[in-house]
């Protein structure tokens, strides 16, 4: 039979243990090739620990290299599929060349993305708790908080400083509050001027229960000794506004905090939306056997597919939830499948019953729910750990995390705050002549501005026989067709002689003409007198590259 060509888009729990079993089911006799942003893995579980300080970043992570041996690693960022001609592009390296990936089987992994905008000034203010450098900045920001209230003359300010509100009362939310009290609990030694009386923690659920999928039995236990340790968890209340010193509940209180973790807000990824499949709630709705309808040899499983547990499926209960336990065996299922599906044999359905859950409390407590087993306790929070470093993939990564958690027994939290470099969104660029800026197909990501130097242009005009050139010197600009939504470049950059341009990131310029009329109005006149103001090709929107 011809040796497949198996693409996975993504690389969370889905994608990681779908290339893991595609690679058992075909051995050398498949090629597959694994498509994500990062070059690294994230046993998310972990993540409420390294915000608190007992796991380090980087022993949370895994390089892909090391776990799926004879898998291709691809580090790009993904823009579309075209479903009839089973291509994949991409946007990969520094230039973000467009590179289009053939596949014979597309397994869509993508998981999802956080989005906070219902709530105004909430996407705005509110830490979250979905990447790894979510956790690293939440450490780092509690830190920073406790030094401020430690030195601070101003009442409102330290009682501002000292309050710290998590939005959302399920798996991530109580974990990530168990875990950042016990990292303020711990560090307050060392800060004379903070009492812990002055220290409020709070939990906002709009629901009327945390951890809804726990017994009511765990539930409660969870609540006592989340309040026993000073938290308070506050049911039946939802988010109206935040602002960088309040938050304002539904039913209309006002707390004045510096710290707001948003753990809700789970939406689609974008290129998901943008994708020709069939969505329910945001989700891809596929078959039991994990194929998506009408798609032909394309699968989807994790947290961005929508999975049916049973024929006729209607209730939330008859749907696979989307969790770490689930993703590792939908991934054997529709790794079968597809090996199946290349034997021309019939599919199967995707079946498992949950072998329960457990929750960290933080304090070295916890509940579990083992196979209709319930524990408490010390106990239950020795078997979550137990069970976590049982998953982890990697062993270096078992062997770190174990150390630094029997460390974190005997040793003080650190509270040494590294901040890591991040690119200003308005930088300086420093080019020599011939340097290509961009060339056509590449992602649009940013906007430039000529501060010295010369900048010649050939713009691939659809309307035009032959390309256009122009030429562009200090205080000319170039780019701007991003206010269109266009996501790739329809011209080409260099430099004529020794030229310096200020670039602005693409979201920050987007912010910009969105928020001032008056700009948006002076680029979209630009670019009409510069006969630039065709529209984008179809199916470019301004959030397409992932």
């Amino acid at each position: 039979m011809a040796r497949p060509r198996i693409v996975i888009l993504g690389g969370g729990f889905g994608g990681l243990y779908t290339a893991r079993a595609l690679r058992r089911e075909f051995g050398e006799s498949a090629e597959i090739e694994l498509i994500t942003a990062e070059n690294y893995f994230v046993f998310q579980p972990l993540l409420p620990e390294v915000g608190a300080g007992s796991v380090t970043p980087i022993h949370a992570t895994s390089p892909y290299r090391f776990l799926l041996k004879g898998v291709t690693i691809r580090k790009a960022w993904i823009d579309s599929v075209d479903f009839a001609a089973k291509i994949v592009t991409v946007f990969q390296g520094v230039q973000r060349r467009p590179t289009e990936v053939a596949y014979d089987h597309l397994v869509v992994a993508l998981g999802q993305v956080v989005d906070l905008s219902r709530t105004p000034g909430l996407a705005a203010h509110a830490l979250t708790m979905k990447s790894l450098e979510d956790a690293r900045r939440l450490r780092g920001h509690v830190i920073e908080r406790l030094e401020h209230a430690d030195i601070t003359n101003l009442p409102e300010v330290k009682r501002g400083a000292l309050t710290f509100t998590v939005i959302g009362g399920g798996f991530s939310g109580i974990e990530t509050v168990g875990e950042m009290a016990e990292l303020i609990d711990r560090s307050l030694k060392y800060y004379p001027n903070v009492d812990r009386s002055e220290v409020r923690i709070v939990v906002l659920e709009f629901a009327d229960r945390i951890l809804a999928e726990m017994p009511e039995k765990l539930r409660a236990y969870a609540l006592k000794q989340l309040a026993r340790r000073g938290v308070e968890v506050r049911l039946n209340t939802g988010i109206a506004s935040a602002t960088g010193t309040q938050l304002t509940t539904t039913d209309g209180d006002t707390i004045d905090c510096r710290t707001i973790v948003a753990t809700i807000g789970n939406a689609p990824a974008p290129v998901v939306g943008r994708m020709d499949v069939p969505l329910t709630h945001g989700r891809i709705a596929v078959e039991r056997d994990l194929s998506v309808p009408g798609r032909d040899s394309v699968w989807s499983l994790g947290d961005c597919a929508l999975i049916p547990m049973k024929d006729n499926a209607e209730a939330r209960e008859d749907f696979a939830p989307p969790t770490a336990q689930f993703a590792v065996r939908e991934a054997r299922q529709l790794a079968a499948n597809i090996a199946r599906a290349h034997r021309d044999e019939t599919t199967l359905p995707f079946e498992y019953t949950s072998k329960g859950a457990m929750a960290s409390l933080g304090a070295r407590r916890g509940i579990a729910d083992v196979m209709g087993l319930q524990v408490t306790g010390f106990l239950a929070w020795l078997l979550w750990r137990a069970y976590y470093v049982a998953f982890l993939p990697g062993f270096p990564a078992k062997v770190w995390v174990t150390s630094h958690w029997i460390l974190d027994w005997v040793t003080p939290r650190s509270l040494v705050n590294l901040r890591s470099h991040t690119p200003p969104a308005a930088r300086y660029v420093h080019y020599a002549p011939g340097d290509r800026i961009y060339e056509v197909g590449n992602r649009a990501d940013g906007f430039y501005t000529v501060t010295e130097g010369l900048v010649e242009i050939t713009t691939e005009d659809p309307r035009a026989d032959q390309p256009r050139i122009r030429q562009i010197g200090p205080g000319g600009h170039f780019g701007e067709r991003l206010i269109l939504g266009a996501t790739r470049r329809v011209a080409s950059a260099r430099a004529v002689e020794a030229t310096t341009v200020l670039v602005l990131d693409r979201d920050e310029f987007m912010k910009l003409t969105d928020a001032i009329p008056q700009m948006r109005s002076y680029f979209e006149g630009h670019l009409a007198r510069e006969g630039l103001d065709w529209p984008p090709a179809a199916g470019e929107r301004p959030d397409a590259a992932e």
